[in-house]
């Protein structure tokens, strides 16, 4: 019997899909629930798995190519005798005896691999760039579920080790322009970066974007969070950061002036009474934006745990197409990377997005004197066709008082 491997349902609003890469081969057997391809969509990438046991007659849909909700991606046949059958199973080419040994143990295997189970099964595209590379599984740091090696953990142990190479050899002169081809690499934008870059044009085309400014002193945050970071750890499992305090006061703020956290549809201005706080999160294959839903209602415990494990599941390209949609504010925060001032760019059909910044110590005036304090600059970006000056800076100013004085939090005032 032929099964077809169809593509699943992708989330709301996303109708297709890039097959980004095959496990399996025309001929090769399968068994149920074995991971056969990569599909990647807007912003992410979903694993398909074969629907039964027994051997891919067909690949309908090659690496590359766009396909729809329900539309076949590659054959399996069920029969009995294709089941037990290894006639139909390709032969692996033998490996030179002075080529990597992928399966042979190594002492000198590091920690982390070490402890990586055995029958993990690597994503696709990441097993594909390993063998056009001549790339030991084990010289890869796999950051993946599971110890699970993905395509972003080859690329960067390519580029480390093209760096080692480059700093290793000698200094040669300038290479001529027939060989520009060698230092050069061409490479297929995937289908979230080129979604990044659509939306953000979609942004500087459609929004009439303006930047505010302000500057807060970090000094009560940081010493609230020095007091009771172990027993919060502690009682909760999960350490106090700054972005809690960020969300918290932004949600106050939000509710003084409804405008930032509202869209246009058409005509009219929608005013959402409900907070779904999107967090920019910066993984190897690009921007994402989880969205904490209904933050308004969220403690700082919740609101720290929900950030911790949508985080990893944004490292490990395991987010749904559900953690990603609805937001109706963001923030985003360049000062990890070491930003000392930046102005976001909105997340459409968002209004209101904040930056956050390097946290640096500088000279203030504080009741005439100067004194050294921890600054942090802060930027919103907003839609000034719904927002006005004084809304964006009294959503700014609100926000900077709330961590000055992070009781206000506490009092909601």
């Amino acid at each position: 019997m032929i099964v077809d491997v169809e593509v699943p349902t992708l989330g709301e609003s996303v109708t297709e899909a890039t097959v980004g890469g095959w496990s399996k081969e025309t001929g090769e057997a399968v068994s149920a629930d074995e991971i056969i391809c990569e599909l990647e969509t807007d912003k992410v990438t979903l694993e398909v798995r074969a629907p039964s046991d027994g051997m891919i007659s067909e690949i309908v849909a090659p690496e590359g190519s766009t396909v729809g909700i329900g539309a076949v991606l590659a054959r399996i046949d069920s029969s009995g005798d294709a089941k037990t059958s290894v006639s139909g199973k390709k032969s692996l080419p033998s490996i030179p005896q002075d080529s990597p040994q992928p399966d042979a143990p190594d002492l000198h295997e590091s920690r982390s691999n070490d402890s990586r189970p055995r029958d993990i099964e690597n994503a696709p595209a990441a097993k594909r760039m390993m063998e056009q590379n001549k790339v030991s599984p084990k010289s890869v740091h796999a950051t993946g579920r599971d110890g699970r090696i993905l395509k972003e953990d080859v690329i960067k142990t390519l580029e480390a080790t093209r760096i080692a190479q480059e700093a290793a050899a000698p200094v040669s002169a300038p290479q001529r322009s027939s060989e520009t081809s060698v230092l050069e690499e061409r490479v297929r934008m995937t289908r979230l970066r080129k979604t990044i870059a659509h939306r953000l044009k979609e942004a500087q085309n459609t929004a009439v974007m303006l930047t505010t400014y302000n500057e807060v002193d970090m000094g009560q945050v940081m010493a609230l969070r020095a007091a009771y970071r172990e027993d919060f750890e502690k009682k909760h499992g999960v350490r106090l950061g700054f972005m809690s305090f960020f969300i918290k006061s932004c949600c106050s703020a939000l509710i003084e002036v409804p405008e930032v956290n509202a869209e246009i549809d058409g005509d009219d201005i929608v005013f959402k009474k409900f907070v779904h706080m999107g967090v920019a999160v910066g993984t190897p294959t690009g921007l994402v934006v989880p969205v904490l839903r209904h933050a308004e209602e969220m403690s700082f415990a919740e609101i720290e745990q929900t950030l911790a494990e949508r985080a990893a599941r944004a490292r490990d390209g395991k987010l749904s197409m559900a953690d990603l949609q609805g937001g109706t504010f963001s923030i985003s925060n360049g000062g990890v990377y070491g930003s000392l001032m930046s102005s976001p760019i909105l997340n459409p059909p968002q209004s209101g997005i904040l930056g956050l910044h390097k946290i640096q110590q500088r000279p203030v005036v504080i009741d005439g004197e100067i004194v050294i304090r921890p600054m942090m600059y802060l930027a919103l970006s907003y839609d000034h066709r719904i927002v006005d000056g004084k809304g964006a800076v009294t959503f700014l100013v609100r926000v900077k008082e709330s961590i000055e004085n992070p009781q206000r939090l506490l009092l909601e005032v």
